[in-house]
């Protein structure tokens, strides 16, 4: 019998916010966890909601879909994914799966989940979404005072209209119960409820908005967290000189004008708010328990992108290249398929592999040339010897334009950035990223074959090379590299 298919994608939330031994109250993941098969190093190929979201829909990279920033602001390298893009829910729909879809898209502005097989149920982030600044709101918005100082949780952005961005806060019960996020919840578990276990299998994918930035989270979450107890990141105190200089810019103008005492309270409010959704995550899996389904039902719990949460000082997602905002949590519980539950897998997972993962499930066939590969056999304790060792990871800004591209291993985490030097970081050794090794000549030969490795990856998703022209050639191996012997 073809398996329900239940998925949750939050937004801005890291892996370590899920795992057993974690910083955070998620006793409803961890409960999804003991009955399924945690993907500890799950990554999203690009460090940015749409690019993402589209990469997860599609099982395809970037280079390959064509989102790679906001789609909803006028700053938008592209509108959406490339015309003719087939999403792995259109297969599910023409396969009979009764498809829902909740919540969050921004995947494209041109086109809506119901394009491609779903029903929509108060969908957000489509092409009517305006996500950015104009002149005349600016004009409009500059009219009011500032406060005379900086409120504690607050960060000064002095001329962008408001001079001050809330980051930070409590909300009341009343507010709580009527959050954009608890509404969703709410519909998709009554939406379970009535999909009930029929014969008809389903879908349903629930976009959470949380816990994108300002964190926020009813006081009963958050007084589950001394603030005294939170403690800094091990690499809070990076300097970052051996770093590019928009990774320091970043830290000192913005959250830099933070000290560490709201450094963690930010901290506290980020896992109060995922705690929070955690709660919202139980309502539907009890839903799902209530309808007798649970057995039948794959469940997937995920993130577009991470955040860095206060590591090297940083808060949010974008250029910096670190762990906090590519790696995600990857959760997948299906009582029939699953073998020796409870398990934890450290193979390098793509959020591209998911889309792959649910079409096997449902007995339909992968189509070749997608950028992911199914997790059937993970799920089934059974290992492919050939599933990949490294990963590439893409990005060409946010809407300040830059060439970044990345390779990460078990061991090494590689970073070519166009605009500044590069990075190389030793992950057995310095597991937070803290020593740049790119300049050392000791590691010139790690470069250079982390360099390759990184640029046939970039062949395999058709990315392209870029320019010759001697002012951009700057990686210090370049493309033509993987057609020689090493």
């Amino acid at each position: 019998m073809r398996p329900n298919i239940l998925i949750v994608m939050t937004d801005h939330q890291r892996w370590d916010t899920v795992l057993p031994d974690g910083r955070c109250m998620t006793p409803n993941v961890q409960r999804l966890a003991g009955a399924g098969v945690s993907f500890t190093r799950t990554y999203c190929p690009a460090p940015h909601c749409c690019p993402a979201r589209a990469s997860f829909h599609s099982a395809l990279y970037p280079s390959r879909h064509g989102v790679w920033n906001n789609i909803c602001n006028a700053q938008r390298l592209s509108p959406g994914i490339r015309a003719g893009t087939r999403l792995w829910s259109s297969d599910l729909r023409d396969a009979g799966y009764d498809m829902h879809f909740l919540g969050k898209w921004h995947v494209d502005t041109r086109t809506s989940p119901a394009d491609h097989g779903w029903t929509e149920h108060a969908v957000t982030a489509t092409g009517s979404d305006v996500m950015g600044l104009d002149w005349a709101a600016l004009e409009r918005l500059a009219q009011s005072s500032p406060p005379a100082e900086r409120p504690w949780g607050c960060l000064h952005y002095p001329g962008y209209g408001r001079e001050m961005h809330r980051n930070f806060y409590a909300i009341t019960e009343e507010q709580s119960a009527e959050s954009g996020d608890q509404r969703k919840a709410d519909q998709a578990s009554a939406l379970i409820h009535e999909c009930g276990g029929g014969d008809q299998p389903w879908a349903m994918f629930v976009g959470l908005s949380g816990p994108h930035d300002p964190y926020h989270a009813p006081q009963r979450w958050l007084d589950r967290y001394d603030l005294d107890d939170v403690p800094l990141p091990p690499s809070y105190s990076d300097t970052m000189h051996d770093k590019p200089n928009l990774y320091r810019r970043m830290r000192e103008q913005v959250f830099g004008q933070w000290g560490e005492r709201e450094t963690r309270d930010a901290i506290r409010h980020y896992l109060a708010h995922c705690s929070w959704l955690d709660e919202m995550f139980g309502q539907m899996l009890d839903a799902l328990d209530a309808t007798g389904a649970a057995d039948d039902t794959l469940v997937l719990y995920c993130s577009d992108h991470g955040d860095y949460c206060g590591d090297h000082g940083l808060f949010s997602k974008g250029i910096p290249n670190f762990d906090g905002a590519y790696r995600v949590p990857g959760v997948i519980r299906w009582p029939k398929a699953v073998a020796r539950p409870g398990r934890s897998i450290d193979a390098m997972v793509s959020l591209c592999d998911f889309g792959p993962t649910f079409l096997e499930a449902a007995g339909l066939a992968v189509p070749d040339g997608l950028s992911g590969r199914s997790l059937m056999p993970w799920l089934a304790d059974d290992a492919p010897d050939d599933w990949r060792r490294s990963l590439l990871l893409q990005c060409n800004g946010v809407e300040n334009y830059v060439t970044q591209r990345s390779i990460r291993t078990a061991d090494w985490h590689y970073t070519y950035n166009a605009f500044d030097f590069d990075e190389l970081y030793n992950l057995g050794q310095d597991p937070h990223e803290t020593v740049n090794l790119a300049r050392d000549p000791a590691h010139r030969g790690e470069v250079e074959r982390l360099c390759r490795e990184m640029w046939a990856l970039c062949h395999a998703e058709e990315d392209s090379p870029g320019s010759s022209y001697v002012t951009v050639a700057l990686s210090p191996s370049g493309p033509a590299s993987i057609f020689r012997d090493a």
